[in-house]
């Protein structure tokens, strides 16, 4: 009998419906009139500034609501049921006719997005298979090729509804195609465990 292992998939978690309907709109209120900064490549979105969830009430709402998740997939990552500190946060308004290009997350582990409006159809993130990696240099891309997880380029995340969260490793490639509906208001963040240990060899993060 033949058997097709999943070898060394990538894990990325979408939990429906972590924020309730009263907090989405008390954040999504508080990021409208929150002090915003242009993208660099997007005349389009707009970023609040990075900063401390502790020092935030909203931030720290939605923070303390992602822990639980954070320590799901931090176990599918590393094995162990860790802590994890959402160490930075800041919010995305993307306006009509904005995207966001293809970029990671440096110094940390696990980042996150919640929804906070709806999105168009054509403005849903897409994830990539990370560039550089040990593929081959070749590909088969046809109209009548069947795409699946294992020779597939890109992800794109089904409908996310305001309220829901989505996580994933940090290093992998994400972005936003050009916003064809109103405004779209998500908040990211950055989470790291308190430390890894490697047979004895800790690594400790604190603030």
């Amino acid at each position: 009998m033949d058997h097709v292992e999943p070898l060394f998939p990538i894990p990325l978690m979408r939990a429906e419906g972590v924020l309730s309907a009263e907090l989405v709109a008390e954040a999504a209120a508080a990021i409208r009139h929150a002090r915003i900064e242009k993208n660099l490549r997007s005349d389009q979105l707009f970023h609040s500034e990075v900063a401390n969830p502790t020092q935030d009430p909203i931030f720290r709402k939605l923070a303390e609501l992602a822990v639980p998740k954070l320590e799901e997939l931090g176990f599918l990552l590393f094995g162990e049921r860790l802590r994890w500190t959402v160490k930075e946060m800041w919010t995305n308004m993307l306006e009509t006719g904005g995207s966001q290009t293809l970029h990671a997350h440096a110094n940390s582990f696990i980042s996150g997005v919640y929804y906070l409006t709806p999105s168009h159809p054509a403005c849903k993130t897409v994830f990539v298979r990370p560039p550089g990696g040990g593929d081959w240099s070749f590909r088969h891309h046809t109209r009548t090729a069947s795409m699946g997880p294992y020779n597939a380029g890109k992800y794109i995340l089904p409908s996310a509804e305001p309220g829901d969260l989505v996580l994933f490793p940090s290093y992998l490639y994400h972005e936003v195609p050009r916003n064809q509906g109103e405004q779209r208001i998500t908040a990211s963040f950055n989470a790291i465990p308190d430390s890894l240990d490697c047979w004895g060899y800790r690594i400790t993060f604190t603030p």
